[in-house]
């Protein structure tokens, strides 16, 4: 129970090196044996994780250096998941704060950096990727000591230690080095930064238990699992507590069955927990994320952890269209509003509500990622469902109606500058900062209406040919900003129910880019393709050749086909407008009209025009 502890985060923008670091400092602290094969990335170890190279889910594990038990919280670094940052923060009691060595401090940078100093948390600085090429350690220093005196650092925070380090190579060093060469010999100089700065837990254990609550987990043998640190107190096995729901909520009574805690990336069952320690427990069926579970004598709730309201609404509807039902396992409304029932109990970012209309749910989340890894899960699991076109979450204050603002940062080549500064200009983008790197690339930095967002990620990358980088982050809510114009092109319609031709595909090549393939089944009044102009257009994409029993001298000419676009999740739900949706299931991504009848589409337009 002496064993010293301390608890730390680690946070940065996506892409700064927060999970190959972890990798380094397991295996540096000897969790893994000699003979054992080590995955890169091995905390990201859902399938969507792996496959984007992006973490979701704030992880835990735990390494021992020189008798100190460290427990590691790996975050994510995309805004979308802001909601599991804040979550891992309440867990611990410094934050590591990685800054890429040549990009410096960026829009998510600031973001996960606000929300740690507004805790108190203490940062340690580790300028990381300092052997890249353009690497400009001392500029990120002082571009982080800037950052943290805007977001209000008090002196204590501003006094931080700055540790150098390249992640991947696995060294660290508190001095600067000559570029190219390594500056230390392992990451013992990070472990006894961590050992000096971090402070360690003084919480009484001999005090009535107080554990809150931070993430959960499921297991189908024991049934929901939290995960949470103990401020105070002793926690063991077959113990009885009581679960609040803070200060002045409900409290449930139960029973403790098992208390695990991390050591590397295992779990392991303890007979006893104290304070600082980040333990597991099983046995309490009603637990859920933010609640305290306390001693039933003197119980002691801490308040409920707060989350950042969402930004973003969808409509989750049932898939009405005539291919419905044939490759999804779960279909019905009943079963969608289960899943996303379910789905609250651990995203905390996530909100849920019932429409006026049959089989239609309203979901709010973070951002377009947010919702989309939340539509993959779904798809994955059998799920099939239709959903709309995102739309910001308005607020009326003092009578005036507001919309959420978004900070933009764009790293993109001088050669883009003209063509991006112009998109963003038309979506009620201004401009506030500048930056050329002086090597041929250039950093924008834009506010702009959350909706002017939306559907930008594709042009973006048009527009800089996939060399530039964007990401964004929630500034705050603003008096609404006018009108925003929508997609440029109109869409092909199919006019018949049956299966695509190539002959077909052939007639239409020159009408715009398609995204469906020969054989595929299409129904009436959904969209196969982009159409050239601005209007939509009905085209007949089921047609055959007619054939005749003349025979004619002379080849008949080769059909040439452009290949179609290939349609994921995320480019039907940017491409959509808002009489259209996309049709989700296991196996496929369609597009459709929201009326498939032409006749139908045509008098809720006249409708909307009154």
């Amino acid at each position: 129970m002496s064993q010293q502890i301390r608890n730390i985060a680690i946070i940065a923008h996506v892409d700064h090196g927060k999970t190959t670091m972890v990798d380094q400092l397991l295996r540096q602290s000897g969790t893994f044996a000699e003979h054992e094969k080590v995955v890169d990335t091995v905390m990201d170890n859902n399938a969507i994780e792996k496959e984007r190279g992006i973490t979701i889910l704030a992880k835990n594990c735990a390494v021992t250096w020189q008798g100190t038990h460290i427990n590691i919280v790996d975050t994510p670094g995309h805004a979308d998941f802001g909601g599991e940052v804040e979550r891992a923060l309440s867990m611990v009691d410094g934050v590591l704060l990685l800054i890429d060595a040549q990009e410096g401090p960026m829009p998510q940078t600031r973001f996960v950096t606000k929300k740690a100093l507004a805790l108190g948390l203490k940062p340690i600085l580790v300028v990381n990727k300092v052997d890249k090429p353009g690497a400009n350690p001392d500029k990120v220093v002082n571009a982080a000591f800037d950052l943290f005196d805007k977001l209000g650092a008090t002196d204590e925070q501003l006094d931080f230690p700055v540790v150098y380090a390249s992640g991947i190579n696995g060294w660290s060093s508190l001095e600067e080095g000559a570029q190219g060469e390594q500056w230390g010999p392992d990451m013992s100089a990070l472990f006894d930064t961590i050992l000096k700065h971090v402070p360690a837990q003084r919480g009484d254990p001999a005090a009535p238990l107080q554990l809150q609550i931070s993430a959960l987990d499921f297991s189908t043998f024991v049934g929901r699992i939290g995960v949470g640190r103990i401020s105070q107190g002793t926690i063991k096995p077959m113990m009885d507590v009581v679960v609040m729901e803070g200060p002045d909520g409900k409290a449930i009574k139960g029973r403790i069955n098992q208390v695990l805690t991390f050591q590397g990336l295992e779990r392991v069952q303890a007979t006893e927990a104290g304070p600082g320690e980040i333990v597991l427990i099983n046995g309490i069926a009603d637990i859920g994320i933010g609640v305290t579970l306390t001693d039933p004598l003197n119980p002691a709730p801490l308040p409920m952890l707060k989350v950042d309201e969402p930004t973003l609404t969808m409509n989750f509807c049932v898939n009405t269209s005539p291919l419905a039902g044939r490759e999804g396992k779960y279909v019905t409304s009943r079963q969608i509003w289960d899943r996303l029932q379910k789905e609250l109990q651990h995203n905390v970012a996530l909100r849920v509500r019932e429409t006026g209309e049959e089989g239609i749910f309203e979901v709010m989340g973070r951002g377009e990622l947010h919702l989309t890894i939340l539509l993959e899960n779904m798809r994955r699991e059998g799920y099939e469902l239709a959903v709309s076109k995102p739309r910001v979450v308005f607020k009326d204050i003092d009578g005036v109606r507001h919309e959420p603002i978004e900070m933009v940062t764009a790293d993109i080549e001088e050669q883009h500058q003209g063509g991006v500064m112009q998109a963003l200009g038309e979506r009620k983008g201004e401009l506030f900062n500048m930056e050329p790197d002086g090597r041929g690339r250039v950093r924008l930095e834009y506010r702009i209406p959350a909706r002017g967002l939306i559907g930008f990620t594709n042009e973006f990358l048009n527009l800089t040919r996939g060399s530039g980088l964007i990401s964004n982050i929630f500034d705050r809510y603003e008096p609404h900003k006018g009108d925003i114009g929508g997609r440029k092109n109109g869409v092909l319609i199919s006019m018949d129910d049956g299966e695509i031709f190539t002959y077909a595909l052939g007639k239409l090549d020159d009408r715009g880019r398609m995204f469906v393939r020969a054989n595929d089944p299409v129904y009436e009044g959904m969209i196969v393709g982009i159409h050239n102009r601005e209007n939509d257009l009905v085209v007949n994409a089921t047609r055959t050749k007619q054939l005749t029993n003349f025979r004619v001298s002379g080849k008949e000419d080769a059909i040439k086909i452009t290949p179609p676009i290939e349609l994921t999740l995320e480019y039907g739900v940017e491409f959509i407008e808002d009489d259209e949706l996309v049709e989700i299931t296991p196996k496929s991504v369609r597009l459709r009209k929201r009326y498939l009848k032409e006749h139908d589409r045509k008098r809720a337009s006249r409708e909307t025009a009154a």
